[in-house]
């Protein structure tokens, strides 16, 4: 399900992904993070799916709100976690949102 979003312009972190082999406490750590993120000021809602490659987008008020969710222990604890057990290989963007705009109900 999409994420409600308000009007432009915001920010959107774009993670894509691809898994190693095992859960390993994946599933567990990744609703951590979700959790902890709608914690978090600035943060205005995420989006995931996987097939094969992950993507994620977290989308937030500002810059500085991004840096300070990267900056998070706890979130910092999962990423080195992500980077020896759970991801082979991961790339990060980093966008300003300036229109949203689409068709019908999701």
């Amino acid at each position: 399900m999409p994420a409600d979003m308000p009007k432009p312009p915001y920010y959107a972190v774009i993670f894509t992904s691809l898994r190693t082999d095992g859960d390993n406490g994946y599933a567990d750590t990744a609703r951590r993070m979700v959790e902890l993120a709608a914690q978090q000021p600035g943060f205005l809602g995420i989006e995931s799916v996987r097939d094969g490659i992950g993507i994620t987008v977290s989308y937030w008020e500002s810059p500085e709100a991004i840096r300070a969710w990267k900056a998070n222990a706890e979130h910092q604890l999962a990423q080195e976690r992500g980077r020896g057990d759970w991801y082979s290989a991961y790339r990060i963007r980093i966008a300003r949102v300036e229109r949203d705009y689409g068709f019908g109900e999701m």
